[in-house]
């Protein structure tokens, strides 16, 4: 039996830790000391404004004081109840955009943020990452498709992500039936309740001045003990990009012990936000304004006829000017502003990409387009000639394997910029190689990826007016998009010639590892070379391996040397043994197709359309099914004057072996595979 003495004292520490645990607080207009302010964040006339008539403004604003999450035994989540009145109003002749967000937060300050799409909680690497323990209401009005927002205007629940996991446009249920819509960006002040307690969240909000509907806009069960610390900062967060408008709260309160706290709010007195609607009609000067306006509109008219006469004689001076090539790709030119403004300024927190030709950014137009800004210095001539080769190339080019050019645009003093697609998923290296183990590609993935390469470069040779040779097909010049489809990229070192003629170019380029062995020798790239590039790419796909690495012998040998002791397959990617999917035959396969493409005789090569039909299982190699991969580069060669001397030098018929093959075409060409490699390093 409890005695009575024992039962007063733990009844006792129960509201003891209760009173420890209580956190209550109402401010009917804010002061310096009630808040902690970061970004952007002003206070005046005792209203909070996150956000200023600035593009790309962010602004934060959190209680000082962290407030307690579970109970006292660390184990249930305290609920709470909070209420505020916010305004969100556009500037004039401005575009509005984007929102702000109610956050829970486990630190102080805005590390990790960033604005436009963002709303100033997280940024393009840290959105979704399970360890930012935050939760958040957002209110956002722009529809933006990264993270699947339901419209330009709504109501989200946000956990560690701002793809909401519950989302509803923004409105208020007049009664249980009369759905009212309501605008979050007109200027209105609106007031919003959120309660949570036994898992159970609900949003609610209407204009200032109603009773609070009974129905809630959001009612959703979600357990949030993974999500919250032992304890946590409360406040709010807002952004604007491109598009800019004002983000204002007016009154807050909060507590996790009173949920009729929100009734000390004062809805009466408060500051209007909503822009001031003119009208000609009111005026009383109507009839000479009409007057005015009509003078006006004789006068402008004249204007607009001189200025389009200007202009007819200003083009014809720019056009005789402006470079051929400038003139014949004029739809795809932009403007610089445009360019600017979609990078942030080619700000480095946009950086996505660093090659030899410049850096790339990632960039939102205005409308939300994604797109892939690549930036190149305008030192050299050869950089001059590199940029006008991929204008030329891909601003005609089309495939769905090719990566498409948006537009370009070139400054007379300054940088030379493309504008592609923006691949979401980023280069095929960066799931092959050195990456976590849930972004490795299954084996099914990675010849998928190589049929899209492949027939993108089937395109390149025989599908277009002319014959387009890539000169640097590597994992890091193949992207995925959205739905891991590949895409050739980087044109840069294209050249185009005609059909049945030969490139001009004798210049050696291209990257160290995929450069054919003729092309070290000579310079001259053909199909062939392309073919070449190709064979080491399907090797290091399958492989994952880099074509050279430090301490190992080149890629291509080490295959070699596997297939003559009969041990191909030991070639494959180990995490791609652990994996599992995959058939050994066509393992086998897919490898003496890239050994085939990869041969120092670029007569012994397939072409491209030879092996699209392999990678499709169809007979585009005459491969004998008995004789193997053996036999059939046998049959290549002896189609090639050097099939003598390699019968001579072995001294004997018959058929020699794939190893005897290789030492004697070694032996026969001024240079092995290895020293080409070396030589071109």
């Amino acid at each position: 039996m409890v005695h009575p003495l024992h039962l007063l004292l733990l009844l006792a520490q129960i509201f003891f830790f209760q009173s420890i645990l209580a956190v209550d607080f109402v401010f009917n207009g804010f002061n310096s000391s009630d808040l902690l302010i970061y970004g952007d964040t002003t206070l005046e006339s005792r209203v909070l404004s996150l956000t200023n008539a600035s593009t790309f403004s962010m602004g934060r604003a959190l209680f000082p004081s962290k407030i307690p999450t579970r109970s006292s035994n660390s184990s249930d989540l305290l609920p709470f109840s909070t209420s505020f009145i916010f305004s969100i109003a556009p500037y004039e002749k401005k575009l509005p955009g984007h929102g702000l967000v109610f956050i829970f937060v486990p630190s102080t300050g805005m590390e990790g943020a960033s604005s436009s799409q963002h709303l100033g909680l997280f940024n393009r690497t840290n959105n979704g990452n399970p360890s930012n323990h935050v939760f958040g209401i957002e209110f956002d009005v722009f529809a933006n498709q990264e993270f699947g927002d339901i419209n330009d205007n709504h109501v989200g629940v946000d956990v560690n992500s701002l793809t909401s996991v519950t989302a509803n446009k923004s409105g208020y249920w007049a009664d249980d039936e009369t759905f009212e819509d309501l605008r979050l960006n007109n200027g209105g002040n609106y007031q919003v309740w959120i309660d949570y307690l036994d898992s159970q969240l609900s949003v609610t909000m209407a204009p200032v001045g109603l009773s609070r509907p009974r129905r809630p806009l959001i009612n959703f069960s979600i357990n949030l003990s993974g999500v919250f610390l032992g304890e946590t900062y409360v406040g709010f967060c807002g952004a604007t990009g491109l598009l800019v408008e004002s983000h204002r709260i007016l009154g807050w309160s909060f507590s996790n012990s009173n949920f009729s706290i929100s009734q000390e709010l004062i809805l009466t007195n408060l500051p209007s936000f909503v822009p001031p609607k003119s009208s000609v009609f009111r005026s009383k000067a109507f009839i000479t304004g009409i007057t005015v306006a009509t003078i006006i509109v004789i006068g402008c008219s004249i204007v607009i006829y001189l200025l389009l006469v200007k202009r007819k004689g200003r083009r014809a001076r720019d056009r005789e000017a402006m470079e051929d090539w400038e003139l014949e790709y004029w739809p795809h030119r932009m403007t610089y502003q445009d360019i600017y403004a979609a990078t942030k300024g080619f700000s480095e927190e946009n950086v996505i990409g660093i090659g030899g030709n410049g850096k790339v950014y990632k960039g939102v137009l205005v409308g939300g387009v994604e797109v892939a800004v690549k930036r190149i210095s305008h030192e050299n001539n050869d950089k001059l000639r590199e940029f006008l080769a991929e204008v030329s190339s891909l601003g005609r080019l089309k495939h769905r394997n090719l990566v498409r050019l948006r537009g370009w645009c070139k400054k007379e003093k300054g940088s030379l910029i493309l504008i592609y697609d923006y691949m979401e998923n980023g280069s095929l290296d960066k799931r092959v190689f050195e990456c976590e183990e849930s972004l490795i590609l299954k084996w099914e993935d990675r010849i998928r990826v190589l049929k899209d390469v492949a027939a993108g470069v089937l395109y390149l040779h025989e599908g277009w007016e002319a014959r387009v040779l890539h000169r640097d097909i590597k994992a890091s010049n193949v992207l995925l998009d959205k739905d891991m489809n590949g895409r050739l990229a980087d044109f840069g070192l294209a050249r185009m010639h005609g059909h049945g003629q030969t490139a001009s170019t004798s210049r050696v380029i291209g990257t160290v590892g995929y450069m054919a062995p003729e092309v070290v020798r000579s310079g001259r790239a053909s199909a062939q070379t392309d073919v070449f590039g190709f064979g080491v790419l399907i090797l290091e796909v399958a492989c994952g391996q880099r074509p050279i690495e430090d301490g190992k012998p080149p890629l291509v040998d080490w295959v070699w040397g596997l297939m003559e002791q009969g041990e191909l397959v030991l070639a494959l990617d180990q995490r791609l043994k652990a994996m599992g999917g995959f058939d050994i035959e066509e393992v086998e396969r897919v490898l003496h197709l890239g050994l085939l493409c990869a041969y120092p005789d670029p007569r012994a090569r397939p072409t491209m359309r030879q092996v699209v039909k392999v990678l499709e299982g169809k007979s585009g190699v005459e491969e004998p099914e008995e004789e193997g991969m053996d036999v059939y580069l046998l049959n290549k060669l002896r189609s090639t004057t050097m099939w003598s001397k390699y019968r001579r030098s072995l001294g004997r018929g018959g058929h020699p072996t794939f190893g005897e093959i290789r030492q004697s075409l070694s032996s026969s060409m001024s240079l092995s595979s290895s020293e080409i490699i070396k030589e071109g390093r």
